[in-house]
């Protein structure tokens, strides 16, 4: 399996605080069955710059190889809606066009059409991280609709689906993953305790709602065309 959205690299953002710390969670990600993770720190501002995200991926890789994990780490983000649209190429998944967009946890803000229209118009593929957690769309998911209709794609977090995140967000996931309004599932993990690199106990939800075909894509072969470069046909 792949994981886009993993807050893996040690001491970096409120992820992992050390690197054994991140090794643990590499090595709780192999036994999952994850063979690859985007490495996604928070991005809100001038902190973690591109060229200090993608040192610390080698490093981690690194450490990997000489621990003998079988574990690619691949550069991305985990970035702040609000940011200068003109900055969020520099923090795109592997290099390609496509990038973590992510929305106030609170709300969703009035513009975020336009939001999403500007990201567009640079040419980049935003994918909106974890909308089943953002009060704005349980209360209306029809916004978040509107969203992928203009060309933005939908991470969901796979704990969501098993109740980690409690009763209403799994209840949003799974409606939204019956509509066929998401693409991708991914850990948006943070550590090797409380929020674990685990992606199967949310495939198994996702394939009770959908079936094994359909949610085996949003864990390996969508993923891989995002980490390709190539266009996602949705």
């Amino acid at each position: 399996m792949i994981d886009l959205h993993c807050h893996i690299l040690p001491r970096m953002d409120d992820g992992p605080a050390t690197m054994e710390h991140s090794l643990e969670m590499a090595r709780i990600a192999v036994k999952d069955g994850i063979r690859q993770i985007v490495a996604t720190p928070h991005v809100m501002g001038k902190e973690n710059a591109p060229d200090l995200i993608r040192r610390n991926v080698d490093i981690l890789n690194s450490e990997l190889r000489g621990e003998k994990i079988s574990l690619e780490i691949l550069p991305g983000a985990d970035v702040y809606g609000l940011l200068d649209v003109r900055d969020l190429k520099n923090y795109t998944i592997n290099g390609s066009d496509y990038l973590l967009f992510e929305f106030p946890h609170s709300h969703l803000p009035p513009n975020a059409e336009e939001m999403i229209f500007a990201v567009l118009l640079e040419g980049l593929k935003p994918i909106i991280t974890h909308p089943e957690r953002n009060p704005s769309i349980i209360e209306n998911p029809e916004r978040l609709f509107d969203l992928i209709r203009l060309g933005a794609l939908v991470q969901v977090t796979a704990d969501s689906l098993t109740g980690h995140f409690g009763p209403e967000a799994r209840e949003c996931a799974a409606y939204l993953i019956r509509k066929n309004a998401v693409h991708f599932l991914a850990t948006d993990a943070h550590s090797p305790e409380s929020r674990k690199p685990v992606l199967s106990r949310g495939l198994r939800a996702a394939a009770r709602l959908i079936g094994k075909e359909a949610a085996n894509r949003l864990v390996f072969a969508n993923p891989a065309i995002v980490l390709s470069g190539k266009i996602l046909d949705v």
